[in-house]
């Protein structure tokens, strides 16, 4: 499943989901960015990955008992011990919080697995367990009960929507301390580049304000000296 290049990963790491958003826009994508999900574990860094889609949608109370774990084609469990290695599994809880997606025990089965991230638009349980776990993970907020109270899985790597934005499998999930950011696969390379671009950009400008310099004709670049400053300040920092 994975196909996004190594060069392209390593890039979308170094890039903020703010200036993700930015080159999206140029791009007329304006709702790319997951709404009201939140990094459990700040210690973990940058997240980048391949989205992996599970769906769910209500529970039923005649059908979501304890005793569906048993199958082990159960989707939940399924998403949990087939999501590739360096993909991200996005959860479609449907905004819905009062149940956990998922808990401590299956994300760390993701995390020995090599999973990239897990992302949900509901809660989780286990929360602190997860907070001191290696894998990046998002949610909206805390959740203790069981999922089978509020959700029922139905099926994997389908499109979804998760925090109000479709994901479709392979789309690009990057996440950060600010929140996670959808890029359509077909633009993920193109999107990198100008990003990382940007950023080389937006560092140098970082630097001017904080030196005092005035952010007009600075940020956007209209004033002609500005290119020649910029030149000058990536030969010297070797960027």
């Amino acid at each position: 499943m994975t196909k996004l290049s190594l060069q392209t990963r390593e890039k979308l790491k170094g890039i903020s989901t703010a200036t993700l958003t930015t080159c999206l826009f140029k791009r007329g994508l304006r709702n790319q960015f997951l709404q009201e999900v939140h990094r459990i574990n700040p210690q973990t860094g940058s997240m980048v990955g391949e989205a992996y889609t599970l769906r769910n949608i209500p529970a039923r109370e005649d059908l979501d008992q304890l005793s569906v774990y048993q199958d082990r084609s159960h989707p939940q469990r399924k998403a949990v011990e087939e999501c590739p290695p360096g993909a991200v599994l996005v959860i479609d809880s449907r905004r819905d919080a009062q149940a956990a997606s998922a808990g401590g025990i299956l994300v760390s089965r993701l995390m020995q697995r090599g999973v990239a991230g897990v992302v949900t638009d509901g809660g989780f349980r286990d929360s602190p367990e997860i907070a001191g776990l290696a894998i990046p993970a998002y949610h909206s907020r805390p959740s203790a009960p069981t999922s089978l109270t509020r959700h029922h899985a139905v099926d994997i790597n389908l499109p979804i929507g998760c925090g109000g934005v479709a994901v479709f499998p392979g789309d690009v999930m990057v996440g950060d301390a600010e929140g996670v950011v959808v890029i359509p696969a077909h633009l993920a390379d193109e999107v990198a580049a100008e990003a990382a671009e940007m950023t080389v950009f937006e560092d140098f400008v970082t630097e001017e304000v904080s030196k005092g310099r005035s952010i007009l004709g600075l940020y956007p670049p209209t004033d002609p000296q500005t290119p020649k400053d910029f030149a000058a300040w990536r030969k010297l920092k070797g960027r």
